[in-house]
This record gives structure tokens, sequence and C-alpha cells, in this order.
């Protein structure tokens, strides 16, 4: 396992040194910008970077059908928890991920933001979960699915039952119960929403919520508290939402 939690750190642009120090930022208010350079020069593409992430999703600058499949399915993993984290690293997800635009984007690992980080129409949702995935020659692609309020989620009960016994802990569970059965995203490329934001972070994010009852997404805030990073410009980007 520490052969993978190497490999995801690495993938996610995350260097051997930084892995064995302890956290030295923190989320914000998640609308005041955070300025995490000034926590760590080596965070300095957080502050000056033009394709940051998250952004408000409601303002397109193009329209149409992404070519996106999924093949998800039940998979296993562990649990990495730590502050303001909770998150599942795959350890048998051979075939797993999605292909976007005819490349085939391998499933790494899933986390968790509350709220959820984009917006639509300057709405933010309660919950939602990055799907992290990477091709084979490193590059990054995340599918987004934004919570609401409504019934359990069958993934998310595996997943807290497995976050209530710690660090480590094996969990395995159904990826479909939490993406939405007809799965139109908005497509854009941007960064991480954490140091070390690094960009080239191919986005997609659902356009469709899928339903948490109101105990998991309390459950899953008081783990993580406030994890959304405040807006970031979209500046000259291409945006593309669904068709109508």
């Amino acid at each position: 396992m520490r052969k993978l939690a190497l490999a995801t750190a690495l993938t996610l642009g995350i260097s051997t040194a930084a892995l064995a120090q302890e956290k030295d930022w923190n989320f914000g208010d998640g609308v005041t910008d955070e300025r995490w350079s000034l926590q760590n020069i080596d965070y300095a593409l957080c502050d000056v970077g033009l394709n940051q992430s998250p952004i408000d999703l409601g303002t397109p600058n193009a329209r149409g059908n992404v070519e996106l499949s999924t093949m998800f399915g039940t998979v296993s993993g562990e649990m990495a928890l730590g502050e303001e984290k909770v998150q599942v690293d795959f350890v048998d997800a051979d075939g797993k991920g999605m292909k976007s635009g005819g490349t085939m984007f391998n499933l790494v690992q899933v986390h968790f933001h509350t709220p959820s980080e984009h917006a639509i129409d300057g709405k933010r949702f309660p919950l939602v979960a990055h799907f992290v995935h990477a091709t084979d020659d490193g590059r990054l692609g995340v599918l987004g699915v934004m919570f609401e309020e409504g019934r359990t989620n069958p993934g998310l009960s595996n997943i807290l039952e497995a976050h209530a016994s710690g660090d480590g802990t094996p969990v395995t569970f159904d990826i479909d119960t939490m993406v939405p059965d007809d799965l139109d995203v908005y497509r854009y490329m941007g960064s991480l929403t954490t140091p070390p934001c690094s960009e080239g972070v191919n986005w997609h994010v659902a356009d469709t919520q899928v339903e948490a009852s109101a105990q998991q997404i309390a459950a899953l805030r008081g783990a993580l508290g406030p994890t959304a990073r405040s807006l970031q410009p979209q500046g000259s980007r291409l945006v593309v939402a669904p068709s109508d």
C-alpha cells in the first residue's frame, strides 16, 4: 500500500519530500482568496496561475455533448484520512475509469469536499465527490459529482462505515450508485484545487446531482469541515456545457 500511496502522490504532482512533511495549508471560508503561497512558496501557482479551479460553471462559452463513457461498478480501496481529508485510494481498479474524447483515464482515488467546490450559477451543493483519474502518461482527469439532500446513498454508506473504523480500513462499494445514470458534464481545463494547484487537469463536472441523506452529508461535513476553495476566474478558457 505504501507503493500505491507514493504512486498516487506522484500522479497528483506531490513531491516525495512533501510526503514526509505535515500539512502546512488549510482551506478558508470558500469565498476569500486563500493566498496559499504565503504559507509555502512552492504553492505560488495557486495565486498566480491563470487556469485554476474551481470555477462557476454557469457562464459557459460553448455547448456540446462531451464524448464521455465510464467503466466503474464495484471497486475496492483503502481509507486515507487526515486533516480536511476523506479519501479512498483504489487498490483493485484495473480496467476502471473513464474515457473522454477517446482518451482512457484510469481510476486512482476519490475524495470529498463540503460544500461542493464548483458552483453552477452561483449555487454550491452541500457535498461533492471528486473521482481522480490519470492516463498512462500521467495526465490528470477528474469527474466531479455533486450531491443534494435526499435518499441514503449506498456507496456513501459503505465509505462512511469504513471511515468510522479509521485510516487504512478496507472498503468496497459500487461507484455507479454515486454517479448520475444519465451522465452529461461540463468540461474545461483547470487545476488541482489544493496545493500545489498543478494545472493541466481535465475537469468533467456532472450537470445532474446525486442524492445523499441529510445524515450522510452531516457526517462528511463533520469529518471535513468547510473544504471548498474559493471560486477562481474563468478567464478566456473554453468551458463546454451540455447541449440543451
